[in-house]
């Protein structure tokens, strides 16, 4: 079943580097809505349960270090087919295989710090979004 909302995050380098506005306009013109959207930043503890799911993997502890290190950007998008959508105009995680045109082949400088985030599945673009958004802040 496909959902109509998915979530992003734009990551603590990509804020730093100044690409929010680039990232944005990429994501309006691939023609999501953005039903919330705003500048907060993770804490270690925040960022620990966010990515629970990751943590046996080696790659936790920076992946924790570098989401808590500055700012994000949490949105919560909609279009149809959002997931898959978003998915593909974010690119592979490694820039050096992401496609042209895409956010990370645009923005990201490793495959570490790869500029964005976005829900792998429409449960947990749900999860996420409410990790970030209490209902009232849902539109």
């Amino acid at each position: 079943m496909t959902t109509n909302r998915t979530f992003t995050m734009i990551k603590p380098d990509a804020v730093q580097n100044g690409h929010i506005g680039g990232i944005i306009n990429m994501i309006t013109e691939a023609g999501f809505k953005i039903i919330s959207m705003k500048l907060t930043q993770l804490t270690i503890t925040d960022a620990k349960k966010f990515y629970e799911v990751h943590a046996e993997r080696p790659f936790y502890g920076e992946l924790v270090e570098f989401m808590s290190r500055g700012p994000i950007v949490a949105a919560i998008l909609e279009k149809n087919n959002a997931v898959e959508d978003f998915r593909d105009l974010i690119g592979a995680t490694n820039p050096a295989d992401a496609a042209e045109g895409t956010i990370r082949k645009r923005y990201a400088t490793s495959i570490g710090e790869n500029a964005v985030h976005g829900s792998d599945s429409n449960e947990n673009a749900e999860l996420e979004g409410s990790f970030h958004f209490a209902g009232r802040e849902q539109f």
